[in-house]
């Protein structure tokens, strides 16, 4: 199968009418995932099922999240807001995998934070992004519990692996109004949005039912401690 966009088309866009049944209604994000090409992120012999709804292994027992859960995560990072284009300056996220949500994420933030434990993901997501030419993303190898920048405020949180519980120091770095969207739990998942409302008050909601590998401490130099 070629790699050419065209190739591609009519499935990308039977995955677009799929998200819009499964309740994905913000146009902006469908319009961010319409225009980033799934199956560069994959390796070629699963490039056939990149515009299918459901995860795919990227290697080193981590998986692509399905397009769905990117799109919700998405959405309800972003609900809050209602103009079009960059309607964030700063976004982190932890667990970028090979770069499929961080591309997504791109089209909402001027600056991306994306930080990554297995080192050979994070060269495969700069690879990645730098193939569709997309620079405000920057990639760090790192452990998702402690290496961000702890003087940065930002104005959202995305997270994609799943602790049992989420990491209040998340919180301090969001600023006002800001959310966590994260997956939290164990063999039971759900996906939870924790808006900060100011200082001395943040605000649950819980969502899907999900199935995110688990949140891990430290850094790998090759994935096999997973």
């Amino acid at each position: 199968m070629s790699n050419s966009g065209f190739t591609f088309r009519r499935v990308r866009e039977e995955m677009i009418e799929t998200l819009l049944d499964l309740g994905i209604k913000d146009f902006r994000v469908l319009d961010a995932i319409s225009q980033v090409p799934r199956h560069i992120f994959l390796d070629e012999a699963l490039r056939s099922r990149a515009y299918e709804n459901r995860s795919l292994t990227i290697g080193y027992k981590q998986t692509i999240s399905q397009p769905y859960i990117v799109a919700k995560m998405t959405e309800l990072l972003i609900s809050h807001t209602k103009s079009r284009g960059k309607v964030f300056e700063n976004i982190l996220e932890l667990g970028s995998g090979c770069g499929y949500q961080s591309a997504i994420l791109s089209f909402f933030s001027e600056k991306v934070d994306a930080i990554e434990r297995i080192k050979p993901l994070v060269q495969k997501s700069k690879e990645n992004l730098s193939k569709l030419k997309i620079s405000n993303v920057i990639f760090k190898y790192g452990d998702g519990y402690q290496d961000w920048d702890k003087e940065k405020k930002y104005d959202g949180i995305l997270c994609a692996a799943a602790p049992r519980q989420y990491p209040n120091d998340l919180i301090e770095l969001l600023g006002n109004d800001a959310k966590l969207v994260i997956p939290v739990g164990g063999s039971s998942q759900k996906l939870k949005v924790v808006t900060k409302i100011n200082d001395e008050e943040i605000k649950e909601d819980e969502f899907d039912e999900v199935s995110f590998v688990p949140m891990l401490a430290g850094k790998s130099e090759d994935g096999n401690d997973v």
